[in-house]
């Protein structure tokens, strides 16, 4: 419709165009007959006369001759004869007076040897219009001017060959802008179509990831407010379900991008295909993925995400190489753990986590371990993750170190690094405190870095002052995941010259819980350096015995939780010599943790315990000031 209007507006301006030549033409003619006239006739009959004078009888007959003819047949309506003073020396009728005013800029043109057609109306004339000619006379023995002859010619011949010619103008005229017309519809059209089509494209790329086609992470925000929005007004509920691949980087690493990349599109139509067609399943970025399942309660998402893992699971061969790939699932549910989206994403993100760490690869928030971390508040965390790349910076750590007594003679057999950070306005601040932010960033990995350097530093200087102790230094699970971790390791202990010997890391038990060949792998690059592993907390984790063999352990340590029950709960005590059996079956020593009294570590002598660190012996200090018992009594205590 817009592209009428233009072509509407064309068509007027040629029409109009066209009507002005024809009119043009019509004069033009009326200009070449009065020419033929007064050069055939009006001329030879004047014998350059000098019209100022007027003209004689006999000239004037040889007017009427010349002319009658030509007025009999109606080619000429009226004819006058006028000198350049404008008086008429001759005319058809016998008038002298009248016609166009010596003023009119026709009769000006006319006098200088121009003629001057206009289209008068006539109301006696044939269609009512008559074409009226100034046209100069010339002499013609000298070729100049002497008078001007006024002619009225009819129009109506003129005007009915014009009419013809017009129509077939006009006809031609309007086929050409219909034409014109269809072309720029069909151009409009075609490009309308062309720009919806790159509109819904760009729509879909802007909410839809390129690599998978699944909703990208603006799409899932706005289908979960939806969602939320419509179980509040429902009054039902539903989940938000953050998925985490396992061992992604070792696909990419391994097989390279491209299997990486093909691995993603199958989990994309598995996850896809697992879930109900009104759910959303989107692709927050990486090997993170989103699930939306709105209707459902705990039992039903538990239902739901099991089938889904099932259809995950399924071996897939890429590059030629089979594989399983497994994923841990963190569900927040709405209304229940909050109506603000944020919020319920990081509740999901927390339980995928402990997803991570823990055995079970679905965890549900509350009430299944999926508590946050202790820096909750998501402004406060990064705050301490701010500060705490800039206290490594600032050499703003310190070591201190908790020492682990033989229980047999007393002696100190080796310490225990803890990390404090002397904050230049908190104070000297415990690892709770910052451990948790920087596990949940990639500041651990320069962390352990540093917690491993002072301590092969600090053993060093002790060594130097006759003390052989072995340092322990604990590492996270993400130390573990890292390739890089054993070279560093191993780069660190050649460049201080430190034995791997006397350096034990100690990994906590829900390390070896998550991802057992993952964990088991990680351990194995480690030992393979020489250096010992010790498993911390043991007893925490719910480790079953088929994690730890195979492990290359040198050490299990009683978490305190049972060490400080063993005098009064007898299941402890059950406990305690169950553990220390199996880890003297692995050939592994036993140390107590968190031994307060004396009682306790006569007890832990007699059961068997190895070694033991706790407050009845010191707590954690710099190394100088490490206290070094010099004998145990019998059961343990120091005298």
């Amino acid at each position: 419709m817009a592209s009428v209007l233009p072509v509407g507006a064309l068509g007027v301006l040629l029409l109009r165009g066209v009507h002005d030549d024809a009119t043009k033409q019509g004069q033009d003619q009326g200009k070449a007959q009065a020419a033929v006239i007064a050069e055939m006739a009006i001329a030879p009959a004047l014998d350059d006369a000098d019209l100022s004078r007027g003209v004689t009888a006999g000239q004037r007959d040889s007017l009427a001759k010349a002319t009658d003819l030509a007025l009999y047949h109606g080619s000429v309506v009226r004819m006058r004869l006028r000198n350049f003073s404008g008086q008429v020396v001759f005319s058809d009728d016998g008038s002298t007076s009248g016609g166009v005013p010596v003023s009119d800029p026709a009769f000006k043109v006319a006098t200088i040897g121009q003629s001057a057609a206009t289209l008068v109306s006539d109301e006696a004339a044939p269609g009512g219009r008559i074409i009226r000619v100034l046209q100069p006379v010339f002499a013609r023995a000298s070729g100049e001017a002497i008078g001007v002859l006024e002619l009225y010619l009819p129009y109506d011949k003129i005007d009915a060959r014009l009419h013809e010619q017009m129509v077939v103008t006009y006809r031609r005229l309007g086929g050409g802008l219909g034409l014109l017309y269809l072309a720029m519809a069909l151009i409009s059209w075609s490009t309308t179509r062309s720009l919806r089509k790159y509109a819904a494209h760009q729509e879909h790329e802007a909410l839809h990831d390129a690599l998978t086609g699944l909703p990208n992470r603006e799409a899932f925000r706005q289908r979960a407010l939806a969602a939320i929005a419509a179980a509040k007004r429902d009054g039902t509920g539903g989940a938000v379900v953050i998925v985490d691949l396992n061992r992604f980087k070792e696909v990419n690493d391994t097989l390279g991008h491209h299997a990486g990349d093909q691995l993603l599109r199958v989990v994309s139509a598995r996850l896809s295909g697992g879930v109900r067609p009104g759910d959303t399943t989107a692709r927050l970025g990486g090997d993170e993925f989103a699930l939306i399942l709105p209707g459902l309660d705990a039992d039903g998402v538990r239902t739901l995400l099991e089938n889904v893992r099932g259809s995950l699971t399924r071996e897939m061969v890429l590059d030629g190489v089979p594989l399983s790939v497994e994923a841990s699932f963190g569900v927040a549910l709405y209304p229940g753990h909050g109506e603000d989206l944020e919020k319920l994403l990081r509740h999901a993100d927390a339980a995928m986590y402990q997803g991570k760490r823990g055995a079970a690869g679905i965890v549900v928030h509350e009430g299944e371990r999926a508590a946050e971390p202790p820096a909750a508040n998501k402004a406060a965390r990064l705050a301490v993750q701010a500060e705490l790349r800039r206290a490594l910076q600032r050499d703003e750590l310190v070591l201190h170190y908790q020492p682990k007594v033989r229980l047999s003679d007393g002696s100190v057999s080796a310490v225990e690094a803890l990390v404090r950070w002397q904050h230049p306005e908190r104070g000297l601040l415990l690892p709770a405190e910052f451990l948790p932010a920087a596990e949940q960033s990639g500041l651990i990995e320069p962390l352990t870095a540093w917690v491993l350097r002072r301590a092969l530093v600090d053993q060093q200087a002790w060594t130097a002052a006759g003390r052989d102790w072995t340092v322990s230094v604990n590492v996270s699970a993400r130390n573990l995941d890292s390739p890089d971790f054993a070279g560093m390791v191993t780069g660190l202990l050649e460049e201080l010259g430190a034995s791997p010997a006397r350096l034990m890391l100690e990994v906590t038990e829900t390390a070896m819980v998550g991802d057992l060949e993952r964990a088991r792998a990680g351990v194995r690059r480690v030992a393979a350096c020489g250096v010992r592993i010790s498993v911390d907390d043991f007893g925490t984790g719910f480790t079953s015995l088929a994690r730890l063999r195979g492990a290359p352990l040198s050490e299990i340590k009683l978490d305190r939780t049972f060490v400080a029950a063993v005098l009064e709960e007898p299941d402890s005590q059950a406990i305690v010599r169950s553990v220390i059996a199996l880890a003297h079956g692995l050939r592994c020593r036993v140390t107590a943790e968190g031994v307060e009294n004396a009682d306790i570590a006569d007890w832990l002598a007699a059961a068997g315990c190895d070694d033991a660190q706790g407050y009845l012996w010191s707590r954690p200090v710099p190394w100088p000031q490490v206290p070094v018992p010099h004998k145990i009594r019998a059961g343990g205590g120091v005298r």
